[in-house]
């Protein structure tokens, strides 16, 4: 999978969603042929696929990151990356609803991602 593959199936993936998700997504949608590595990670070995964030500059904007796609799946078959690319757009589109919506908190995805980290710090621990 090269990035010019990815970003083609990041578009086909957005087309498939309503309108009304993009709603004050003012900065859009965007691919990096970059890996980011998360910053808590214990190891090289936890990657941030995509991410939602809210700029002054930049405005409201998803960007998803295909170094770190390429790091996590390798040489996957395209079916493979199309399913991932899709959770994390939807994932991501589910933090900018619930932003919009002003659900920061309890039974957020913020939860939910906090107690995935917690998952992974554990995993490291027995380690």
């Amino acid at each position: 999978m090269n990035y010019d593959e990815f970003a083609r199936i990041a578009g086909e993936e957005m087309d498939l969603l309503p309108s009304y998700v993009l709603e004050d997504l003012n900065g859009g949608v965007l691919t990096d042929p970059n890996a980011l590595l998360h910053p808590g990670r214990v190891a090289d070995d936890l990657y941030i696929l995509g991410i939602y964030s809210i700029d002054p500059v930049f405005g409201k904007q998803i960007v998803l990151y295909y170094g770190s796609f390429k790091a996590a799946l390798g040489d996957a078959d395209e079916s493979a990356y199309r399913i991932r690319i899709r959770e994390t757009l939807r994932h991501e589109f589910l933090h900018h609803l619930e932003s919009r919506a002003g659900l920061f908190g309890k039974g957020s995805l913020v939860e939910v991602d906090t107690e995935r980290m917690r998952t992974y710090y554990m995993m490291h621990r027995r380690t």
